[in-house]
């Protein structure tokens, strides 16, 4: 699936919800959209607390796809073309050097 239609359908579920309405109790802005992103990022990181694998994938490829939504969608109200600002990155870390 490409990016886009993940965008697509994103977007068709948050307006399904109402969530982009003015009197919404889930208001989709930049900050919260923000805020909401780390905060399922660090549920990503519970599944990690005291090992090294999860012990749940399913659980896992869940709080993952949080991650993208938010991510899509915060990138979206910023006209952000998400995956060419990931390609633009790889180009970009691919010229500079770290410590080995």
């Amino acid at each position: 699936m490409d990016l886009k239609t993940l965008e697509d359908a994103m977007q068709a579920f948050v307006e399904s919800k109402g969530w982009y309405r003015a009197d919404s109790r889930r208001p989709q802005t930049p900050r919260s959209l923000a805020i909401s992103l780390v905060l399922e990022a660090s549920e990503v990181l519970e599944h990690f607390q005291w090992r090294e694998q999860s012990s749940d994938t399913a659980a896992l490829a869940s709080e993952l796809a949080d991650v993208l939504l938010y991510l899509l969608q915060l990138a979206s109200l910023h006209q952000i073309d998400l995956g060419q600002a990931a390609l633009d990155k790889l180009k970009t870390n691919a010229g500079r050097q770290w410590d080995t």
